[in-house]
């Protein structure tokens, strides 16, 4: 019986060539196949660590097809590397589906570990890297992205996450506006690259930053942000009394009239409502503050 080969999930460079492994680079030159999100980007990359291998594209509209193939060579007896077009493949990255083929096959996975964004952020952010959750992409619409972002605002670990160049300047003024403009953040663009830059301050000062300065919004971003304070035990008032205005109002109306009357901050009340209407909202359909 032929012994599978190995399925490899490689870490490749956010920006700097510099930071692949050596153990990434000797597994690129072995391998059978190179599966990548984008064959042009990837072949450019083995070219500038002077290697050449077969490449095979596998991204998300192709993925479940090819990860049938892949599996199939795998079980043969080769060895295939994953990787992405930058930073560690499955971290907001396709390869899920190949990976639980492979897993459901039998066939080994070893992970050769090096760059990721979020990480990488993290730990130059000056915010508390103990615990934190990584979120990935908000969605790109609007009142989804807001639903999203009040789901989030109780959470009291860290945040991470990732954000794409268009949409900079409109997530950081909903995550200011729904989670408090007073909340701790940093913004780090361009990761590892030429212009690698760092913008820390509140939600609401790096809101109105972004939306004067235009450079914030040059590249890639991952948005760090500091946790909640812990909540106090009398969310039940104010659920409560958010639960009867909401019949009436808008959710940024009732929750100026339900701050007034429990004594809660505003922005927590607003964060509750916007959160009360996404809990009880039918599918598919968008905030009145949209």
């Amino acid at each position: 019986m032929t012994k599978p080969g190995v399925l490899y999930v490689v870490a490749t460079p956010i920006g700097n060539l510099g930071d692949i492994s050596a153990r990434a680079r000797a597994v690129l030159a072995a391998v059978s196949v190179v599966a990548a999100e984008d064959t042009r980007h990837s072949g450019h990359l083995l070219r500038e660590l002077g290697l050449e291998r077969p490449l095979l594209s596998l991204h998300e509209h192709n993925e479940r097809a090819r990860a049938a193939e892949l599996v199939e060579r795998l079980l043969s007896g080769e060895d295939v590397a994953l990787i992405s077009d930058a930073g560690t493949p499955l971290v907001s990255d396709p390869g899920y589906q190949l990976l639980q083929a492979a897993l459901a096959a039998g066939v080994p996975v070893s992970p050769v570990p090096g760059s990721c964004a979020a990480i990488a952020a993290l730990s130059v952010a000056g915010l508390p890297g103990d615990r934190f959750c990584f979120e990935g992409f908000l969605p790109p619409r609007a009142a989804a992205r807001r639903r999203r972002i009040a789901a989030l605002a109780g959470e009291t670990r860290t945040l991470i996450l990732y954000e794409a160049p268009h949409r900079i300047a409109a997530s950081l003024a909903d995550l200011a506006a729904v989670l408090g403009g007073e909340r701790r953040a940093c913004v780090a663009r361009e990761l590892t690259k030429q212009f690698e830059s760092f913008y820390r301050g509140t939600l609401g000062e790096l809101a109105e930053l972004a939306a004067r300065d235009a450079s914030l919004g040059r590249g890639e971003s991952v948005i760090v942000i500091a946790g909640a304070e812990p909540q106090r035990p009398a969310g039940s008032e104010l659920d409560a009394t958010l639960g009867v205005l909401l019949r009436h109002l808008s959710p940024s109306a009732a929750a100026a009239a339900a701050a007034e009357i429990t004594g809660h901050g505003r922005n927590e009340a607003y964060a509750r409502a916007l959160a009360l209407v996404a809990a009880t909202a039918p599918v598919g359909t968008e905030s009145d503050d949209a």
